[in-house]
């Protein structure tokens, strides 16, 4: 019994399986993702394509998605965000993060995907890069000539700012 490429923990005939076989559509945008996910680590580019939006299907090039597909590695999967896509709904969003090698350089495709729901089936529609969350500092910011925060009563560019460098 094969675990699942999309990161489920589950098998890959009760996960994933069944969708790229064709017995049974994905009930929710993120599952078409995994799905999706799946396909490209199983070759699946029939699979691909017809889960593509008909809309997109033109400015999709099947060469080229089994080109992606058999020279990558696939490693892992991380859904980071998904918004919508539920079986009631008709559009979702899957912000995702793939890690895979392309040759002997490790990679990652961070993406979020969008999604339609037509007559009852799931669609990929278009990707896009999530936009940036910018980091916000949680304390005051410590210049180099102030007192560690450390408590040594040393300057911080003679403590810990020197230790991180």
């Amino acid at each position: 019994m094969e675990p699942c490429p999309c990161g489920s923990d589950l098998i890959y005939e009760k996960c994933c399986g069944p969708y790229i076989e064709g017995t049974r559509q994905a009930p929710t945008a993120e599952a078409l993702m995994r799905s999706r996910y799946t396909a490209y680590v199983k070759h699946a580019v029939d699979y691909i394509f017809d889960t593509t939006h008909p809309d997109r299907r033109k400015s999709s090039d099947k060469e080229g998605i089994r080109e992606w597909a058999e020279s990558t590695t696939w490693l892992n999967l991380d859904i980071r965000e998904v918004t919508g896509g539920g079986p009631e709904d008709r559009e979702g969003t899957v912000t995702f993060l793939a890690q895979y090698t392309d040759g002997e350089e490790e990679r990652e495709h961070h993406e979020a995907s969008r999604f339609k729901q037509e007559k009852g089936r799931w669609y990929f529609f278009d990707g896009k890069n999530p936009e940036a969350v910018p980091v916000v500092r949680s304390g005051p910011k410590v210049g180099r000539n102030d007192p560690c925060p450390c408590g040594s009563g040393k300057k911080y560019k003679k403590c810990c700012l020197q230790k991180s460098a």
